[in-house]
């Protein structure tokens, strides 16, 4: 059987001393001891314990990035939404890996936190690509940014829990299934008719009020 590559081997053990000891209880020594591999080795792959936990998010924003840069899609909205396809079969591609990541992450406040911090930065690359594709940086343009990429970005997170929860047993199918359900919803080829799109933001209504209305104006001129 062909060992895994030292990457993998270092993971594999943090992960089950994060399950036999706890995380905060587990020490870089501690993983390498496990692994039997050296402390350069684990810093040549990771910053510390915490970049164990969480897939190469570095790389893969490139890779998003990278898609974005070439599509050929007609619409930012169908463009985005190929691009974060890109990230779920990055997890799908880790297996079980991810599955206990996924249980360790949902146990440890630090690093839900960080997970949340990270797919801010999903959803901050796509808003800001499908602002610089509408050539204008309005306020209405980046409210209908903020919409769209949020939408994707969520359409997204629910297969991929799906999946990790073990609910899903064809999350490409689900994901492309989800982010049609998306395009549907919110892309207006055409120009005409009226979309409304529900989320909870910590603006009151009469600072969001005139920012839709002017958005209004906006898709139907």
């Amino acid at each position: 059987m062909t060992k895994s590559p030292a990457r993998d081997r270092l993971a594999q053990a943090a992960l089950a001393l994060f399950d036999e000891r706890g995380y905060e209880q587990t020490t870089v020594d501690d993983i390498t001891e496990r692994a039997g591999l050296s402390r350069t080795t684990f810093f040549r792959h990771y910053r510390s314990k915490d970049d164990v936990i969480f897939p190469d998010h570095d790389r893969l924003i490139e890779q998003v990035r990278h898609r974005l840069e070439t599509s050929s899609h007609p619409t930012a909205l169908a463009a985005v939404s190929d691009a974060i396809r890109l990230v779920l079969l990055h997890y799908l591609d880790e297996g079980e890996l991810a599955r206990r990541r996924y249980a360790l992450t949902s146990t440890v406040p630090a690093l839900r936190n960080r997970e949340i911090a990270s797919v801010a930065r999903y959803q901050r690359l796509l808003r800001e690509y499908i602002v610089s594709r509408a050539g204008d940086r309005t306020e209405a343009t980046r409210l209908r940014a903020e919409v769209l990429s949020a939408a994707v970005v969520a359409a997204h997170n629910h297969v991929l829990r799906r999946w990790l929860r073990g609910e899903s047993p064809d999350p490409v199918a689900e994901i492309d299934q989800a982010l049609g359900q998306v395009t549907s919803l919110l892309a207006a080829p055409d120009g005409r008719g009226t979309t409304i799109v529900a989320f909870r933001t910590g603006a009151d209504l009469d600072t969001l009020l005139p920012a839709l209305q002017r958005l209004t104006e906006s898709t139907s001129g």
